[in-house]
């Protein structure tokens, strides 16, 4: 599998998953698929699990997303997206492990935003 391809299906997730039909994800996840959020400790085994675990998770709206930055290699991609269901805002680095075009494994990570400390204003500007 080149890096094209590896590209590819995780557009393809990010799509799938802008539908709102977390079912329609489990077309680009392996049968064997784990996802794993190492901030709070969880994993979860299997396309099923995750597509109901998005079904159930508590929204304000449509869920939307933004590929802020993608690269990929033979078997492997990483997503920066920002996520948002028009109240909650998310932003989340996605480590994506694929094999024969299918996404195995998936390790979160959602890092919360914080104000920037005063002591370094005089070298920094805000991101719009």
């Amino acid at each position: 599998m080149s890096n094209t391809a590896s590209i590819k299906i995780v557009h393809e997730f990010w799509r799938l998953m802008a539908t709102n039909d977390f079912r329609s994800v489990m077309a680009v996840l392996s049968p064997s698929f784990i996802l794993e959020w190492p901030q709070s400790n969880e994993r979860i085994r299997g396309a099923e699990n995750f597509a109901r675990m998005n079904s159930e998770y508590p929204t304000e709206g449509r869920w939307l997303f933004r590929i802020n930055s993608l690269v990929a290699a033979e078997s492997a991609a990483v997503s920066d997206v920002s996520i948002t269901d028009g109240v909650q805002k998310a932003r989340a680095v996605s480590f994506f492990t694929i094999a024969e075009d299918k996404i195995i494994r998936l390790v979160e990570f959602w890092p919360e935003s914080y104000t920037a400390p005063a002591n370094r204003k005089h070298l920094v500007e805000p991101i719009e």
